[in-house]
């Protein structure tokens, strides 16, 4: 199983703190995860193991889409800030319209991916 991980700047922390809650169970489960890589930095830093890619505006979610178009993931993770602007929005819809076109979990919220972590380590 195979997670992608991205997050904006403002929301770094908040991936952080989501995923050291799922320790445990990522560390038992055999999940991969893979990052855009300034949010890759931060998980890596917290004891996580990621690959890490390259960083969002400058390619690291068009990375990610052509994963979850080739049906590499199994779920994507991006917790969006959406208080600000990003030069890279366009990017941003189009990863977004990927996983609905190829039917990949995406929840762009604490909330909602707490809820897809706890029916993913359910059937782990």
């Amino acid at each position: 199983m195979k997670i992608a991980l991205i997050a904006h700047d403002g929301k770094k922390a908040d991936m952080v703190h989501f995923l050291s809650g799922f320790k445990n169970q990522l560390n038992q489960a055999d999940v991969e995860l893979v990052a855009t890589g300034t949010t890759g930095s931060h998980i890596e830093r917290a004891g996580f193991e990621v690959k890490r890619l390259l960083s969002g505006p400058i390619g690291g979610d068009a990375q990610i889409a052509a994963m979850a178009a080739q049906k590499e993931l199994s779920m994507v993770i991006f917790f969006r800030d959406p208080l600000d602007k990003h030069p890279h929005e366009p990017d941003v819809q189009m990863l977004m319209r990927i996983c609905d076109v190829h039917n990949i979990p995406l929840a762009t919220n604490p909330a909602s991916a707490e809820l897809m972590f706890k029916a993913l380590t359910q059937t782990l």
